[in-house]
């Protein structure tokens, strides 16, 4: 029966053909009612059809002439709760979420796995409140700032530091090609595992690109893309691809490929400074700034924790 079926977020965005960002927007919006089981959000049918039907009428769920006792909660936590997004497909951002959970009252952190160039742009559509980032500006050599300025100009928001972690070539065992620097990436004939564009790995693969003259297509596959660095690495570990972009991590934890790094990115999160979120972005830089937190994060490898919690800039 249609009411004993429900949805997760990845279904909602597919049957009404938008992104799951979308669909968080509407569940933050409180247009369409969600619960939780576990750690992911469903949505009952019934609720997605009475959506529908007020999308074809034109009417909003949230409508400011009702009474907050008028408007249904379907929430497994306090109807007060507010709904926060977090962007970015990183472990450490599910332990943030974990951590929020526990010491934040009044939110309910929701996880989006987007890259970085998506993530800014989700924040900036009013679609997302917490993004990570890892975007290198080749001109400068900075990290994050040049890419959120031009981003959400007009905007006041918070760049702190999540941690940082090396990012380079993912090559065969033995490193046949002798891949050692981004130059070598002009070696004639290199089939490439390539991530997906708005992606952090992508744009440091572009960037690097342009700043030695190497031609993107002239690396076969280049346009076929993988949606997250263990794709890239398990790629080139299965020895159908020769070279990848990817973090350190990913390595260790596919196995059968050399990991060359070239550089230390920074990992950063972005936060908008509205009034109505003040409170809450000062207990997540504490949060970051904790022990208890860091002490977590130094379990898994490959991760700098030196800068944690640091805040580059304050609009």
């Amino acid at each position: 029966m249609t009411e004993d079926i429900s949805y997760t977020t990845e279904e909602i965005a597919k049957l009404l053909k938008i992104s799951k960002l979308t669909v968080y927007d509407l569940i933050k919006k409180g247009d369409l009612p969600a619960y939780r089981v576990g750690k992911q959000m469903r949505i009952d049918a019934t609720d997605l059809e009475a959506y529908k039907t007020r999308a074809k009428s034109g009417f909003s769920f949230v409508n400011k002439s009702n009474t907050a006792a008028e408007q249904p909660t379907r929430y497994d936590s306090p109807s007060s709760n507010r709904a926060l997004v977090i962007t970015g497909q990183d472990v450490s951002l599910d332990i943030l979420a974990k951590h929020m959970e526990k010491k934040i009252t009044g939110i309910r952190p929701l996880r989006s796995y987007v890259g970085s160039l998506d993530s800014l742009i989700s924040m900036y559509r009013g679609e997302s409140d917490i993004v990570s980032t890892h975007l290198l500006d080749g001109d400068t050599g900075e990290y994050n700032l040049p890419y959120i300025r031009k981003l959400l100009v007009g905007s006041s928001y918070t760049v702190v530091n999540l941690l940082s972690r090396w990012a380079g070539l993912y090559v065969q065992q033995g490193n046949p090609k002798q891949l050692n620097g981004w130059a070598d990436l002009s070696q004639p004939g290199l089939r490439i595992a390539n991530r997906e564009k708005g992606s952090g790995a992508r744009v440091l693969l572009d960037e690097q690109l342009r700043l030695h003259d190497i031609v993107p297509y002239s690396l076969i596959g280049y346009d076929i893309e993988e949606t997250n660095h263990m794709s890239v690495a398990g790629s080139v570990a299965s020895g159908k691809t020769d070279v990848g972009v990817g973090i350190e991590k990913a390595a260790q934890l596919v196995g059968g490929v050399d990991f060359i790094p070239l550089i230390q990115e920074r990992y950063d999160l972005v936060m908008l400074r509205k009034p109505e979120n003040l409170g809450w972005i000062e207990q997540v830089k504490l949060i970051l700034q904790s022990e208890q937190f860091q002490d977590e994060l130094r379990h898994i490898h490959g991760y700098d924790l030196s800068m944690t919690g640091r805040v580059w800039l304050e609009t």
